[in-house]
């Protein structure tokens, strides 16, 4: 009985055919956003008194918050993911994960709300613009990530598992990096 289980274990956690999409699909994710950086590195270098003074009407100390939401987020996914973990362990996990990306959403959503009147202004060149663009892509990747992560609480397999949380940690990742470039540099 003991090796039945062990040989259950063993296929249930055996790499697939779908692990090479999904490698495809993390480097993508990746590269886009690692673009998006770039262009917004090298416009703050054209640029550095205009987003020097954008910057000080960005909300560093809530972006640094919700950070924490987010890497709480992904401990949550993480112990989702975890091997051998009960099908009850895994969907609450999940769907803590979850609830802390809307969590994360709904603050970047109330920052937004304080820097929109800057958008505009022509005396922040286009930081604002990228700055939007950049965490707006962001967040929409959080919000549908978050909804996955509720669809696959709810039909927990562990091929799906795997895949969202490494996803989601794609994003976390992303978010650890745009951080101090967007926020501290």
């Amino acid at each position: 009985m003991d090796m039945t289980v062990s040989v259950a274990q063993a296929e249930d956690e055996a790499p697939d055919a779908g692990d090479f999409l999904l490698w495809i699909l993390v480097w993508s994710e990746l590269t886009a956003f690692g673009i998006l950086l770039v262009a917004f590195m090298v416009t703050g270098v054209f640029q550095a008194g205009e987003f020097a003074a954008a910057r000080g009407h960005l909300n560093a100390p809530l972006a640094a918050l919700n950070t924490a939401v987010l890497l709480t987020s992904g401990w949550q996914a993480a112990r989702a993911a975890r091997s051998g973990a009960p099908r009850g362990r895994m969907r609450a996990a999940l769907v803590v994960a979850a609830l802390f990306g809307f969590v994360f959403v709904a603050i970047k959503l109330y920052e937004y709300s304080g820097e929109i009147g800057y958008a505009a202004d022509a005396a922040y060149g286009a930081f604002f613009e990228l700055y939007f663009l950049l965490t707006g892509f962001h967040l929409l990747h959080v919000l549908f990530g978050a909804l996955v992560l509720l669809l696959v609480s709810w039909r927990t397999e562990r091929s799906n598992v795997l895949l969202i949380t490494t996803l989601w940690h794609v994003f976390d990742l992303i978010w650890i990096v745009m951080f101090p470039i967007v926020y501290l540099a």
